[in-house]
């Protein structure tokens, strides 16, 4: 099923929404506009933004008590959740085909830049409202401080902001994924100049596999499981095996290399900053010679931070970094659940329990 059906499957009502941005990209943005209490007049508007890899889905693949997209919508939001260019929803452009390597020339600076200010400008035209809720979650996080040093006359357009496994420093983060970081600007090159823009796509032949490797009948599943672990962090407790051939069908739903890349190079780097075109291409982006930092003290409007010590990804000495940087951090809420890993924040059995509850309650404040 796709997002806007699996919503209608789970009792929902669900839209389908495109916007162009202005360097041509078509994005899909989804709507839950109310629960299951039905419409209602001047709900607040919650947007929520993917992580790297994902997509909408991320916020309703999970029982209806628990996944964000629902939990908001119960409790009286108009849901909207958007969908970075290049991923399952939003490989579409005026001109470019994916299918060529121009079409993934972009990162998540690109997202911030464009994709975020075109989807609020036209939720909020729509909704005739005159500012959301912001909700990211991981990479949803680093293109919200990117989108708010870059185009800082939206701040306005933001009541309040609320990230989940924040990420805007990788100084401490661990697993495999991050072994990877020096090779990264060498494999960004080589694939490339071989044409090839785009990394672990969502396709058929994906969902096939996983739907008999991972199945929870499949002897194999185990090995599904522990793969996400290496990754994210261990937690066997929060990961529904029953969800996880759903959760693995949507994710990853692809992304460019340079958006990968990006990260890699904020490992190596120890800073929060543009992307790295190399000496020259910084020159004719930038006009110096390397990539501008993101300011971060510059964000005064309200900020909620939702973290855990087993996130692998987004570590609490990087949270903590990242908090003694902004001006406002209104909430700061560390996970009570020990082996709470990075993933869990949007697939955990408890995820409502854990950290929603935690989030309506500071969105409520403002």
């Amino acid at each position: 099923m796709t997002t806007t059906e699996i919503i209608e499957y789970m009792g929902y009502p669900a839209e389908i929404h495109s916007v162009t941005t202005e360097d041509g990209y078509i994005l899909e943005l989804h709507r839950i506009p109310y629960g299951m209490a039905g419409p209602s007049p001047d709900r607040p508007i919650a947007f929520l933004h993917h992580g790297i890899l994902s997509s909408s889905a991320d916020w309703i693949m999970n029982a209806a008590d628990e996944g964000l997209g629902y939990v908001l919508a119960d409790a009286g939001y108009d849901v909207w959740m958007t969908n970075c260019r290049g991923n399952t929803y939003s490989r579409k452009h005026v001109q470019l085909d994916p299918e060529n390597v121009d079409f993934w020339d972009f990162n998540w600076d690109q997202m911030a830049y464009y994709d975020v200010p075109a989807a609020i400008d036209y939720i909020l035209a729509l909704n005739g409202a005159t500012d959301l809720y912001y909700i990211g979650y991981s990479m949803g996080t680093s293109i919200f401080f990117a989108f708010m040093n870059d185009r800082p006359e939206y701040m306005d357009k933001i009541r309040v902001m609320a990230g989940m496994a924040p990420i805007a420093y990788l100084d401490y983060a661990q697993g495999p994924v991050i072994d990877l970081a020096p090779y990264a600007d060498d494999l960004d090159m080589i694939l490339t100049l071989l044409g090839v823009g785009e990394l672990l796509p969502s396709t058929n032949v994906t969902d096939r596999w996983i739907e008999k490797f991972c199945d929870i009948e499949a002897s194999t599943a185990e090995v599904c499981s522990n793969i996400l672990f290496l990754i994210v962090g261990p937690d066997s407790v929060e990961l529904s095996e029953e969800f996880l051939p759903v959760f693995l069908a949507h994710t990853p739903a692809g992304a460019s290399v340079h958006t990968l890349n990006h990260y890699a190079q904020i490992v190596l780097s120890s800073k929060f900053a543009k992307y790295d075109y190399g000496l020259l291409g910084n020159l004719a982006h930038y006009g110096q010679d390397t990539p501008p930092l993101y300011n971060l003290s510059a964000l005064t409007l309200p900020v909620g931070l939702f973290w855990s010590d087993n996130d692998w990804l987004t570590s609490p000495q990087d949270v903590a970094r990242l908090a003694s940087e902004l001006p406002n951090v209104a909430y700061n809420h560390e996970v009570s659940f020990t082996q709470f890993n990075h993933i869990d924040f949007v697939w955990a059995i408890h995820a409502n329990e854990y950290v929603y509850t935690y989030l309506l309650d500071f969105l409520s404040g403002y």
